[in-house]
């Protein structure tokens, strides 16, 4: 009986194994296959990918031919803005050989890259919730961004949306001008001590570390009642697990489970972040506070309403809820509108006669000391258009992705299910067929008239992303960048320093890779 017994367990675990064999070659060699074919029967090309690493390898041996990412680009006084062509060489070359759509791998990854204006305005159109954020954001991604409103899909994204987004309707933010405003003149205080204590009247400051401060306290309070010194380690949590996964592929298959340094660095910052968060919706709780009016507070009641909605994840739980959902805000709300602010200045510094108009409009608007609103912020033109010309030339989001939640018809092109959809954002806005000749050149004066008449297809411009993914808290982060940008320009003259070297970093977010180091002056 025994013997029986041990031959039914044996046949019943080989055939455990041999089912489970067969999904793994189907997920890593005949599903990817099947969709290369499906693909390249409509006319789409791409490289061919190799077992477990698709492209990779390519992309490494294509990016060592080129200066390398995060050294500096150029030491003359005029550098060049041509970034995307440097640190993503891959995809000018495969755009080059097959066109403005092909696919490509990382990984286990399937990518479709889209660099051309009509398809992505057929993307921006689409509002179906086929098309979602990728599985892999959820996984690889995990420990910074969690399944919040960042990465999530379906009707969970829906029900996260339908929480924050009322938060940050425009009406709202006009309301968060005076805490933005007190926050930027502390920052702008502690500049002044430092150009008194110096001789000559002029000082160089790496900007770098006080914007990024700035920045965490003024989300800080808008959204969640506390301060950067309350919120301190988790902010520098989120910034070292940032920099930590920025240097690891995505794709490969398992690369995550493995006990390497950089995943057990992951895991304690994850862990780290997870009981700070947790922290601070205890005190807020325990303060027993009159309804607040905050995001925290938003996510705290869409946790109570959580088993009431369809759709939700059944892994997911109530504090894993409030802790994504928090991450997400804290890193998209703090390192993005960061560094926009960063390249603003970088981009004033260097082209002075556009720092002496922006001054020139923000004396004339604001006035010497005056109150500044929203109404007046909204009459900032000039600086307006620097602004946005800022995010073209320096999108804070490199890539737009869509994941296929089953087959997809666009522009007449079949699109199996679990392909990503990647819109390379930074080529799009320099491409110079739609931006014209000057598409390197920093130039404000395009937007003059609008972004819809700024280059010959309105929808090639997306810092803020597309369709009814675009960004919620684009409102909030223009408001913050003008009351920030604003103020600096009413009491100081800045240059860049001789020990700047303009070296745009993928970081997740493109940012600058040796710090702002700006030489500084009173008005």
């Amino acid at each position: 009986m025994a013997a029986v017994a041990a031959e039914i367990f044996l046949a019943v675990a080989l055939g455990g194994l041999l089912v489970a064999a067969v999904r793994v070659l189907d997920a890593l060699v005949l599903r990817p296959r099947r969709m290369r074919l499906y693909l390249q029967r409509q006319g789409i090309g791409g490289p061919a990918p190799s077992f477990l690493l698709g492209n990779i390898p390519e992309m490494k041996r294509i990016g060592l031919s080129k200066p390398a990412a995060g050294v500096a680009m150029s030491t003359d006084t005029r550098f060049s803005h041509s970034w995307p062509y440097l640190l993503f060489p891959h995809l000018e070359q495969w755009r080059n050989e097959y066109g403005s759509i092909f696919m490509y791998s990382m990984g286990n990854v399937h990518l479709l890259s889209i660099i051309d204006a009509d398809m992505v305005k057929e993307l921006s159109l689409c509002t179906s919730l086929i098309l979602g954020k990728p599985s892999y954001l959820t996984k690889d991604l995990a420990p910074l961004l969690g399944e919040g409103i960042i990465t999530s899909s379906g009707t969970f994204w829906a029900h996260q949306r339908e929480i924050i987004a009322p938060e940050l309707y425009l009406d709202k933010v006009k309301g968060m001008v005076n805490l933005m405003v007190d926050s930027t003149s502390l920052m702008l205080s502690s500049w002044e001590s430092k150009i008194n204590e110096a001789e000559g009247g002029s000082v160089e400051i790496d900007v770098d570390g006080d914007v990024r401060n700035l920045s965490a306290d003024i989300i800080s309070r808008a959204c969640f009642r506390s301060s950067y010194s309350q919120g301190k380690e988790i902010f520098l949590n989120l910034r070292q697990l940032q920099k930590v996964m920025s240097k690891r592929s995505i794709g490969i298959p398992g690369l995550r489970y493995l006990p390497t340094k950089e995943n057990r660095e992951m895991q304690k910052l994850e862990k780290d972040i997870q009981s700070k968060i947790l922290e601070v919706v205890r005190l807020r709780k325990e303060a027993k506070e009159e309804r607040a009016g905050d995001l925290l507070q938003m996510i705290l009641e869409g946790a109570e309403g959580f088993g009431e909605n369809e759709g939700l994840p059944s892994h997911f739980s109530l504090d894993r809820f409030i802790v994504d959902n928090c991450k997400n805000l804290y890193f998209a709300g703090h390192e993005t509108t960061a560094v926009t602010a960063l390249w603003s200045l970088v981009l004033l510094a260097e082209y002075p006669e556009w720092q002496d108009r922006a001054r020139d409009e923000v004396l004339a608007v604001l006035g010497n000391g005056g109150i500044i609103d929203s109404d007046k912020l909204r009459s900032l033109k000039i600086l307006t258009m620097i602004i946005q010309e800022t995010l073209r030339l320096y999108p804070p989001a490199t890539f737009l992705v869509r994941e296929t939640q089953d087959i997809f018809e666009f522009k007449k092109i079949f699109i199996p299910k679990g392909l990503v959809i990647q819109v390379a954002v930074p080529i799009l806005h320099q491409d110079p067929n739609i931006w014209g000749p000057d598409a390197l050149e920093f130039n404000p004066e395009r937007f003059s008239n609008g972004i819809s008449n700024a280059c010959g297809a309105a929808q090639a411009y997306i810092p803020f992303g597309l369709g009814p993914r675009t960004c919620l808290g684009q409102h909030f982060a223009m408001m913050e960048l003008k009351v920030i940008l604003s103020l600096i320009l009413s009491r100081f003259q800045f240059a860049l320093s001789r020990s700047y070297r303009h070296s745009p970093a993928f970081i997740l977010v493109i940012e600058p890779g040796n710090g702002v180091p700006l030489c500084m002056s009173k008005l």
